[in-house]
C-alpha cells in the first residue's frame, strides 16, 4: 500500500537553531600572583539551521519520519580567556522544487458560525530551483560574554557573565513542486502511467483501473538527440482545483511545466467530456495553467483502430475546439514518435535557430486543415 500524499510532497516540520553557550566567570589563580583578575572566556555561537536543495530526491517522504530538526548548542566558555567552541550547524537536505512555506496561525475574533477561525495566508519563504541552492534560514544565537569581557576601571573582578542568546524556532510547511519540461495532465486511467514507461526509463506502476499512479513521477525523454524532463501528474477528476482528490495538490506539481501533454482515453464513455473536465479544472487552479502550450493525444488506439480513432478526434475538433489531435498508443508505441516531435520546438520556443526538424506526421495525427 503506498506512502500517504501529505509525505511525498508535503510535510510540516519544527526546526530550531542553536543556543549560543554561557560565558565563564574564572579569576587567574598562579602562585605569586596574589591578585588575578578574570579571565573567563566567551561562550561558543549555536549552530545554524541550514536549507540545501540536493539531486536524486523527488519526494519529502524522508520528512515522514523526522518531523524535529534542532542545531548543536554552543559550548560554555572557560577560564584562562578560553572561548567555547560553536555548535554545529543543521543541514536540511530537500529536492530541488521544495519551497518554504509559514504555518498559518488562526486570527483571533475570525470564527465562523461552526466555530471554526479563520487563517493567514501562507507566506513564501524560501524556493530552491537549483541543485546546490543553500540558505541559512536560521542563525544560532550567539554566545554569552565571559567575565572578562566585563572587566572595567571600576569593576576590576566581575562576575557577572551572559548565559548565551537563545536561537530562533518555528514551524514550517515544506511543498514539493516538481521541475519538469513537460506534465502530463488526463482524467484517471487515460494511460498516462503505460506513456511514461514507453517513453523513458522509469518504471511506474500500471494497471486496468483507475487511481493506479498516487504521486507525481518524473521520467527523463531522449529525443533527437535532445532530453527533457517528463512529469506524470496522478489523474484529474470534476473538482480536484477545489481539491477533491487532493487534485489541487497535483496540479500544484505542474505550475512549472513549460509544456502540457493532455491524454485521452480513446476508449472511455465521452473522451469530450474527458477533454472538458481537465480543461475546467486547469482553468479553474488558475497560476497561469490553462495558459501553457497544450499536445492533445488520442491514448490507447491500438484498441479501437484508425477509422474509429479518426471520427472521435473530429468529434472532439467539432465540440471542444481542438485543432489539432495526435493518435496515439502508449502500450505498443504507435504514432508517439511525431508527438514526442511537436513537443520539441515548444520547449524551444525561445529559441526559434535551434529548433529541431520534425519528422512526417503521417497518420499519427489528425488535424482539420
Amino acid at each position: 500500500m503506498g506512502q500517504p500524499m501529505h509525505f511525498l510532497d508535503q510535510a510540516k516540520i519544527y526546526i530550531k537553531s542553536g543556543w549560543g553557550g554561557p560565558g565563564a566567570v574564572s579569576f587567574r589563580r598562579e602562585k605569586y600572583v596574589e591578585y588575578g583578575g578574570p579571565d573567563g572566556g566567551n561562550g561558543g555561537k549555536g549552530g545554524d539551521i541550514i536549507f540545501e536543495a540536493v539531486a536524486g530526491l523527488n519526494t519529502l517522504i524522508d520528512f515522514r519520519y523526522t518531523q524535529h530538526f534542532k542545531a548543536q548548542r554552543g559550548l560554555p566558555g572557560a577560564g584562562k580567556n578560553r572561548y567555547g567552541a560553536g555548535g554545529n550547524d543543521l543541514v536540511i537536505k530537500v529536492p530541488v522544487g521544495t519551497q518554504i512555506l509559514s504555518d498559518p496561525q488562526p486570527i483571533e475574533g475570525t470564527e465562523d458560525e461552526d466555530g471554526y477561525p479563520e487563517y493567514e495566508e501562507q507566506e513564501l519563504l524560501a524556493d530552491f530551483t537549483e541543485v546546490g541552492q543553500r540558505l541559512v534560514f536560521l542563525r544560532g544565537g550567539d554566545g554569552g560574554r565571559g567575565n572578562l569581557s566585563y572587566k572595567t576601571s571600576t569593576n576590576r573582578a566581575p562576575r557577572q557573565h551572559g548565559t548565551g542568546w537563545p536561537g530562533q524556532e518555528m514551524w514550517v510547511w515544506l511543498r514539493l513542486k516538481l521541475l519538469a519540461d513537460v506534465g502530463l495532465v488526463g482524467m484517471p486511467n487515460a494511460g498516462k502511467s503505460t506513456f511514461i514507461n514507453q517513453v523513458t526509463n522509469t518504471k511506474a506502476k500500471v494497471g486496468a483501473y483507475a487511481f493506479t499512479t498516487t504521486k507525481p513521477q518524473l521520467g527523463v525523454v531522449t529525443h533527437r538527440d535532445r532530453e527533457f524532463v517528463l512529469a506524470d501528474i496522478p489523474g484529474l477528476i470534476e473538482g480536484a482545483a477545489e481539491g477533491a482528490g487532493i487534485g489541487d495538490r497535483f496540479l500544484g506539481h505542474i505550475e512549472r511545466c513549460r509544456v502540457l501533454l493532455h491524454l485521452i482515453d480513446a476508449t472511455g464513455d465521452d473522451p469530450v467530456e474527458q477533454f472538458r473536465i481537465v480543461q475546467d479544472e486547469l482553468e479553474a487552479y488558475g497560476e497561469g495553467l490553462a495558459d501553457k502550450p497544450q499536445i492533445v493525444a488520442l491514448n490507447k488506439g491500438d484498441l479501437l483502430g484508425q477509422e474509429l480513432m479518426d471520427d472521435l478526434a473530429a468529434q472532439l475538433h467539432r465540440e471542444a475546439g481542438v485543432e489539432k489531435i495526435f493518435i496515439i498508443s502508449g502500450a505498443t508505441g504507435e504514432g508517439v514518435q511525431p508527438l514526442l516531435d511537436a513537443v520539441l520546438p515548444l520547449l524551444q520556443q525561445d529559441k526559434p535557430d535551434k529548433e529541431e526538424e520534425t519528422g512526417d506526421e503521417g497518420d499519427s495525427t489528425w488535424s482539420p486543415i
